[in-house]
């Protein structure tokens, strides 16, 4: 007998988390890689059979249950949520991979396939490589960060798009982050806005006393930091003297880069706001998303004013910012904050979800939707992926949480995951049953 289209399937009897609510004990109908429809799970062993591959002695080799009355392959997701994958619109995690050590660059193409196994893993299906263009670093940058290599790296990006759900196991995007002293780099920028080469850009001023380096002391400690504490007092106030009287474009440029990316339908973003008068500022330069803002009151006004607040998860997981600003879980827990980002560390998108459900009372659908539809919607990518809705691209997690050994506490782990309803992550952990359900294996991994 033929197996059934890879990329078509139910995943059965999930608790599906929608935008808005959690839709218990429910299926998700996916067809060509596009959700068909969500509805009330048949749970009567009656509506499956399995199907068996004919072997070299006739025998069969079990694989995977067929649903009756569709004749779909039958994922068995009882007992987990069923999610959208998660949208990473802000992660530097590239640099770990491809700049492992601070003389060194990896292949740029294989190391985007490296990535692919380590954010999927994670639940991360959508990426926004974030790298930054700037004039003077004082913070010793790896050299993945050299213009060069920033420009490589749109290439390899832009040339996989076309074939991301046939050769990647995610997809792949590029956030440029714009530093103002990165004046010698304007008409490239431009020339990458112009040509569509970048997905989301941002603009960013980490000039000290200001933004996220309000305290200069934090400022002066973090360079010395990355200089593993070894610069001179003296040293510290020639670096400060420099970002503090560098050349910055000026709003005439910024204005003409914000222009050209609303025209090519890229999204762009504010940094570090600290006042309200900065969020107007950016706003007026297009900006539909406010990164890490400082405070509560600008994070608030960002949005009140109609853009999308963004902070990190790993500053959720943590409980605290490590440069002293505002903290994700209170400003979550104030409805001043709508997406989170994985920012330096992937690992804690999913984290972050549940911490802010069990230790913060956050509604689990709300905590899933900071790293879902919102940043869908803040990038313009919502009408294909981001929601577990009719109509989308089948980009979906099976969640389940497994027990820790630690006093009965629980954490969550994806177990498969799907892009555009091809399967492309899988684990089993000893302590669940094989296949949660009747066991079951099949060569594309379709299987329960």
């Amino acid at each position: 007998m033929p197996s059934p289209d890879i990329n078509s399937m139910i995943i059965r009897g999930g608790n599906v988390v929608c935008a808005d609510r959690i839709l218990e004990n429910h299926d998700v109908i996916v067809r060509n890689g596009v959700i068909e429809a969500i509805a009330p799970a048949s749970d009567s062993a009656s509506t499956v059979r399995p199907l068996y591959f004919a072997g070299a002695d006739d025998t069969g080799t079990p694989g995977f249950d067929i649903d009756v009355a569709t004749g779909l392959p039958v994922v068995d997701a009882r007992g987990a949520y069923v999610t959208p994958g998660m949208v990473d619109i802000h992660s530097d995690y590239i640099e770990n991979i491809a700049s492992p050590r601070p003389s060194v660059v990896m292949d740029l193409p294989t190391s985007l396939y490296k990535c692919d196994r380590e954010l999927v893993g994670h639940g991360i299906t959508t990426i926004y490589h974030s790298l930054s263009v700037m004039g003077h670093d004082e913070f010793k940058p790896k050299p993945i960060r050299h213009f060069e290599n920033v420009s490589k790296l749109l290439d390899t990006i832009g040339a996989m798009k076309a074939g991301e759900e046939r050769d990647h196991l995610i997809r792949h995007r590029m956030h440029l982050r714009v530093e103002l002293d990165a004046v010698d780099r304007y008409e490239e920028i431009k020339g990458y806005l112009e040509q569509g080469r970048l997905d989301l850009v941002s603009f960013m001023d980490h000039t000290p006393g200001q933004g996220q380096y309000s305290d200069m002391l934090v400022y002066r400690e973090t360079v010395n930091g990355y200089h593993d504490g070894k610069l001179s007092q003296q040293e510290l106030d020639r670096i400060v003297a420099g970002r503090l009287n560098c050349e910055k474009m000026s709003y005439d440029q910024l204005a003409e880069l914000a222009d050209i990316a609303r025209e090519q339908g890229i999204s762009i973003a504010s940094h570090d706001d600290d006042s309200r008068e900065k969020v107007d500022v950016m706003r007026g330069l297009g900006a539909a998303i406010s990164e890490f803002p400082i405070n509560e009151e600008t994070a608030r006004y960002a949005l009140e004013s109609g853009m999308h607040a963004i902070a990190g998860a790993p500053n959720a997981v943590m409980g605290h910012s490590h440069s002293g600003n505002l903290s994700a879980r209170e400003a979550v827990v104030a409805g001043v904050v709508d997406i989170l980002c994985s920012d330096y560390y992937p690992a804690a998108l999913l984290d972050a979800v549940f911490i802010l459900n069990k230790t913060c009372g956050i509604d689990l659908a709300r905590a899933f939707a900071l790293v879902t539809v919102n940043p869908a919607r803040a990038v313009g990518i919502d009408d294909e992926v981001g929601e577990v809705a009719p109509g989308k691209r089948a980009d979906l997690l099976v969640v389940r949480e497994i027990g820790t050994g630690n006093n009965g506490d629980t954490m969550p782990v994806i177990t498969r995951a799907f892009v555009g309803g091809h399967s492309v992550y899988r684990t089993h952990y000893p302590s669940q049953p094989f296949g949660y359900g009747r066991p079951a294996a099949d060569a594309e991994g379709i299987g329960a």
